[in-house]
């Protein structure tokens, strides 16, 4: 059997050291661009249908719609530190193409239970937990999977087209969504959500890059290897500072996002139309902030652009609540703009540093802690937010979430993030840039020179975890 196009791409191990001249020739990378790109566009049609659905069709309550969200995002508070040890042992692609098709067949349940009349809230829920428990092992193995077909070098690079494609699909997505809802049903842009998911899959299998994973002899128990990756993440001074800010940003963004699609259609009457362009203008903002990530980076310094980009994402959640008092459809466009800017600039920056800082066996159980840290708080905080505007009403609840946002932004304001223009990387010869970076951290925190070249086995925070 022959491997298909793309198959002499660099291995795990070559990847670190052989870097292409331009990620538009890395055939493989190219694969995974389009792969996620269809994913993306098709996600994003049907970005609202399900709750739009659940609010027209099925008349969900404002605490239903808080249940639907926090099953939406459960799997990475139940499943997401197993799946890093369970994602390690197997070949990262292969997860992503039955996740991408378990997806496909999910959801596609759902216009054909919706044309057949039996369509019901109990259904819409189960599907969309059992598709959040593969979104877990998806962006997992996604995040994992990267690093290993990239030079270090270029792994910004790589999130930040990706991260651009993402929101161009984001951005015309969401308006052809609501046109859709509007012409059609929301039942058609599930459909297209669906077959989003299979192009995505066919696109993948193009992929030859492969990985060589654990032989048995060499994995350990599983709770061990679990125990390793967190022990990464909660280890390492500044990671842990970076996990705290996401994911109490996740919490109190969570109260308020879980009532948003019920606050725009029950409460501020806007049509499907408008809600697809507010969600396009926040699209748009995330394709800009791809855009510049980079160049901000190299202008203020790394650590200067967390902070920056989490700061102003921390606006957001004030836009949902000050709609209802000023002009709704200009405060949220200009609210979903600025916080799709700022999101994405921070994604691109902390993930890239996740990617960087961890060694390559290591990836799929770093990066399933970090989820299940910083997405394991989004149930807690969609079951509160139903909770919440059962009780109290929306738009109070949504100034909790604006008001508990500005505390995500402690972890990194008392830090040294202020100093850093270099994040540390666990591969990096000394340079006088990281030179500095590392004294400031140590002199912060007692931080483990991450300078030191590791091995898979022993690297900074899990070598006493054996």
């Amino acid at each position: 059997m022959t491997d298909p196009p793309g198959a002499g791409q660099p291995t795990v191990d070559s990847a670190q050291q052989v870097k292409p001249p331009s990620l538009f020739h890395h055939a493989d990378f190219r694969w995974l661009w389009i792969g996620d790109t269809a994913s993306q566009l098709g996600a994003s049609l049907g970005t609202f249908a399900v709750p739009y659905l659940a609010v027209t069709a099925l008349h969900a309550t404002a605490f239903q719609m808080g249940l639907l969200g926090t099953l939406t995002t459960l799997g990475f508070l139940v499943i997401g530190l197993p799946s890093g040890a369970l994602i390690d042992r197997w070949r990262k692609r292969n997860v992503m193409i039955w996740a991408d098709l378990g997806r496909f067949a999910l959801l596609l349940t759902l216009p054909i239970g919706w044309w057949a009349g039996w369509l019901t809230f109990a259904q819409v829920a189960v599907v969309a937990s059992l598709v959040g428990m593969l979104q877990v092992f998806f962006d997992v193995s996604y995040q994992s999977y990267l690093p290993t077909l990239l030079h270090s070098d270029q792994v910004v690079e790589g999130n930040s087209k990706l991260q651009a494609s993402q929101s161009v699909s984001q951005a015309a997505g969401p308006a052809l969504g609501g046109l859709l809802i509007k012409v059609a049903g929301a039942s058609w842009s599930i459909a297209l959500n669906a077959f989003g998911y299979l192009a995505s899959a066919l696109s993948l299998l193009r992929i030859g890059h492969r990985e060589t994973p654990p032989t048995p002899e060499e994995r350990r128990p599983l709770v061990t290897e679990i125990r390793e990756g967190l022990s990464f993440v909660v280890r390492h001074p500044l990671l842990r500072r970076l996990i705290a800010c996401t994911g109490i940003g996740n919490l109190f963004s969570s109260v308020g996002a879980v009532l948003f699609v019920y606050y725009m259609v029950e409460q501020l009457h806007l049509s499907p139309v408008t809600i697809g362009i507010i969600e396009a203008f926040g699209a748009v903002g995330g394709l800009g902030g791809a855009l510049v990530t980079t160049w901000l980076s190299k202008a203020i310094g790394e650590g200067l652009t967390i902070i920056v980009t989490g700061t102003a994402f921390s606006g957001i959640a004030f836009s949902w609540a000050l709609s209802w008092y000023l002009p709704a459809v200009p405060t949220l466009l200009v609210g979903s703009f600025i916080g799709g800017a700022s999101v994405v600039a921070y994604n691109i920056a902390t993930v890239s540093f996740r990617q960087r800082l961890c060694p390559p066996k290591l990836l799929g159980r770093m990066n399933a802690s970090a989820r299940f840290l910083v997405w394991g708080t989004m149930p807690v905080g969609s079951f509160i937010g139903g909770l919440l505007g059962q009780r109290l009403g929306t738009v109070p609840t949504l100034w909790i979430a604006a008001c508990g946002g500005l505390l995500a932004l402690l972890p990194v304001y008392f830090s040294p993030l202020w100093g850093l223009r270099k994040l540390p990387e666990h591969h990096v010869p000394p340079s006088a840039d990281n030179d500095a970076a590392v004294a400031d951290l140590q002199a912060f925190d007692e931080l483990p020179d991450t300078r030191a070249a590791t091995t898979p086995a022993q690297s900074p925070g899990t070598s006493q975890q054996n």
